[in-house]
């Protein structure tokens, strides 16, 4: 690594320090100021409000160093451009790849380091937040479920359909069952007004048992009480719901495969599957888009250039909102709608730069 490499890198993070930690008290201070009148009514502790900004720390970091590093690059440049640093270099010979490259390859690095710090603090320290908001201030009963209404669930040759499952009273309404052969032929169909777990069973009332007879048919008989043995438990229809970020990638692609196996639509789990591994990499096309922004014209000072970058960023979150929404709604493939606002901006940022070496 040469020396001007290093003076580079070294006046990067010295930068990128001061912005992470300014963007990161600005959006505090936002968060603070809208969230305070929910504790103050639910009479929550000042320990646990300390707790729970706490551990947001992280997750707030991960979504304000994109536009850290953004604002570090364009700051750096422009200063850079203005005591005449850059056009000393070019004078030697050196290009604009040339001598963004050091922060290019740095924020390469920056993108896989928070892509994995997304995967092993930010889970926690999210879900640990998002557990004192539900319980602390919004005084939900600990742990929501998913599915609690109309849910399908898929076992062993069977299927297993509820209007509502009441998981304290462990009380199932309108449930429906459906038993299978091996070859998926329907066997035998159990339909309740509702039913009660009681002694490791499901005991069932006013309902109709439908068997297939050898023939084909099917003989119907009603039954006042009727007690049913199933392999699973309660605890199996429900299903602890959480936030992508509460997540690694592993773990939420094994809810995803298992919410879709289940017979519920997944499509919005898998769009947030590939974010998560789209996401850390804006952090190198922030660097990339930087250097241009900062070096377009001459006499641009460097609170215009900070403007543009910050424009640009909210440009970005903006496709990033719309692309991902239109793949909750199916209308764009889960990795097209996470990878879309990327490769617009990465292509919009190898452009200026072409641009901008001329």
């Amino acid at each position: 690594m040469g020396v001007l490499a290093r003076y580079l890198i070294r006046e990067f993070f010295k930068l990128l320090i001061i912005c992470q930690i300014v963007f990161m008290a600005i959006y505090l201070m936002i968060d603070f100021a809208g969230g305070i009148d929910d504790f103050i009514k639910a009479h929550a502790p000042r320990s646990v409000m300390f707790s729970y900004f706490a551990y947001k720390v992280p997750s707030i970091g991960v979504q304000m160093l994109p536009v850290a590093t953004l604002t570090t690059v364009i700051i750096m440049f422009s200063l850079m451009k203005r005591n005449n640093e850059v056009m000393a270099l070019r004078a030697c010979g050196a290009n604009v790849w040339e001598i963004a490259q050091p922060i290019i390859i740095t924020s390469l690095f920056l993108s896989i380091a928070l892509f994995l710090f997304s995967e092993t603090i930010v889970p926690f320290t999210s879900s640990r937040s998002n557990e004192i908001w539900r319980v602390e201030v919004k005084k939900e009963k600990p742990g929501r479920f998913h599915g609690q209404n109309h849910i399908w669930y898929k076992g062993d040759n069977c299927i297993y359909y509820m209007r509502q499952f009441d998981s304290d009273k462990l009380i199932m309404v309108e449930p429906t069952f459906y038993f299978f052969d091996p070859s998926f032929q329907l066997i035998r169909r159990i339909d309740a007004p509702f039913g009660v777990w009681r002694n490791s069973a499901l005991q069932l009332r006013d309902g109709i048992i439908q068997d297939l007879e050898k023939d084909g048919s099917y003989n119907l008989r009603r039954f006042k009480r009727f007690e049913l043995r199933l392999p699973e438990r309660p605890e199996d229809f429900v299903r602890e719901e959480k936030e992508p970020e509460e997540m690694g990638y592993p773990q939420l692609k094994r809810f995803a495969e298992r919410l879709r196996a289940e017979g519920y639509d997944a499509t919005q789990y898998f769009v947030d599957i590939n974010i998560k591994i789209a996401f850390p990499f804006v952090i190198l096309i922030m660097a990339l888009i930087g250097v241009p922004t900062a070096l377009w014209k001459k006499d641009m000072g460097t609170p215009m250039a900070v403007s543009i970058g910050i424009g640009l960023c909210f440009m970005y979150l903006l496709i990033l909102g719309l692309s991902r929404t239109l793949g909750f709604a199916g209308i764009l493939p889960p990795i097209l709608s996470a990878w879309l606002a990327n490769s617009i901006f990465l292509f919009l940022g190898i452009y200026l730069m072409i641009h901008v070496n001329r």
